[in-house]
């Protein structure tokens, strides 16, 4: 496991962003693991994010000119990124957008720069990929380029059909999708932790049940 992606998992854990247990997920599975990345809600905590959302993209190598945020939990997010990659040296601009057209001052649902180029849509995970399709929709009626999506995690699940839900959004749209962590690397980092390592068997149970039959390979 690359180092940052290590670290990033201890950061999930201090937070209780990544917990284990008994939950349900938001498609109504019974799941040993839960991510909320809504609990990423101090500055110190937002600020870290962003500097690890910036590790992670620019470990990447793609090839982008500007960041874009969906509405809502996208706009935090894109704004921190953005400052991470300023402080390793590369400056983007970003934007995001509203839920509802302001159709006084400038107008419109874009806040932010103006969609240009190549842009790297960026959010915490993907569940049904509602939001990326209209991510994907806006940046392209706009006349810019979809380039890529970078998420927290991959928790690696079938979706609507055998293959991963990352894979269905790629296979829909027609670009890569990325993330910081996978549940691989939540399962590598288990092995590491003896106080922890006692949820291995109940993950493994999950990912018989839920785990995407086609290999699932992330465009990191």
């Amino acid at each position: 496991m690359i180092d940052f992606r290590q670290k990033f998992i201890d950061f999930a854990l201090q937070y209780n962003v990544l917990r284990f247990g008994n939950f349900k997920t938001k498609a109504g599975r019974p799941s040993p693991y839960f991510f909320n990345a809504g609990l990423f809600n101090d500055g110190f905590a937002l600020k870290q994010l962003g500097q690890f959302y910036a590790q992670a993209i620019l470990d990447s190598d793609i090839r982008f000119d500007a960041l874009f945020g969906p509405a809502y939990k996208g706009i935090p997010l894109v704004s921190t990124i953005a400052i991470g990659l300023a402080e390793a040296g590369h400056n983007h601009p970003f934007s995001f957008n509203r839920k509802e057209i302001k159709d006084h001052g400038e107008g419109g649902n874009i806040v932010g720069a103006p969609l240009a180029g190549h842009i790297l849509i960026v959010d915490d995970v993907i569940s049904a990929g509602l939001s990326v399709g209209e991510s994907v929709t806006l940046i392209r009626t706009a006349g810019a380029t979809p380039c890529g999506i970078m998420v927290a995690l991959d928790r690696m699940e079938k979706g609507e059909r055998e293959c991963s839900t990352l894979q269905e959004v790629r296979d829909r749209h027609g670009i890569p999708v990325m993330s910081l962590i996978t549940l691989d690397d939540i399962v590598a980092y288990l092995h590491t932790r003896q106080d922890l390592s006692c949820h291995i068997p109940a993950i493994k149970i999950y990912r018989t049940r839920y785990g995407a039959k086609v290999p699932d390979t992330p465009d990191r």
